[in-house]
């Protein structure tokens, strides 16, 4: 289904387990575009494994962050989003992954069928996503970045109080 600019979801939402229950609120939507205050609000969450942030922006791409005390993990899904969005480039980064100047930008862009990911692909491993699934997963360009992040939810075993969460804001 094609969206509009003012249909696209932009969301931030954090993942942590409680009371052996895997729990899910969302947060400001500010933080789309603040990797620092992202790992901020994921770092106030306690939870017994760490938590875990998924932020989606728009039909463009998502990040996902696990926090574990001091230990932050990042996945971005698509490099060249670091052009057009802060949240992107922060992750670039904070990665310590050179931003594409404009001939790399090009060449990444050449092959539309795919998004270049960056980051740790096997930030979910632990939990049973590993990091060829990931890759496949963030590298569907037919797949919006909500329904990426839906389907990465249904195989962490929290599907469920991440669809709540969404519903509780877009209903």
């Amino acid at each position: 289904m094609a969206m509009s600019d003012e249909d696209s979801l932009d969301f931030a939402i954090v993942i942590y387990r409680e009371d052996d229950r895997w729990e899910a609120e969302m947060l400001p939507v500010a933080l789309t575009s603040d990797l620092e205050g992202l790992i901020q609000a994921l770092r106030q969450q306690p939870s017994i494994n760490g938590t875990i942030g998924l932020v989606a922006v728009g039909d463009e791409f998502f990040v996902a962050l696990r926090v574990f005390g001091e230990r932050v993990e990042v996945f971005l899904s698509d490099i060249a989003a670091s052009w057009d969005f802060p949240l992107a480039r922060q992750a670039l980064e904070y990665l310590d992954v050179p931003i594409p100047d404009e001939d790399e930008l090009e060449a990444i862009l050449q092959d539309e069928e795919t998004a270049l990911p960056a980051g740790d692909l096997s930030i979910f491993a632990d939990l049973g996503l590993d990091e060829m699934e990931l890759g496949i997963l963030s590298g569907d360009i037919d797949l919006l970045p909500e329904d990426v992040l839906s389907s990465i939810a249904a195989r962490l075993g929290f599907s469920e109080p991440f669809e709540r969460a969404i519903d509780s804001v877009f209903g």
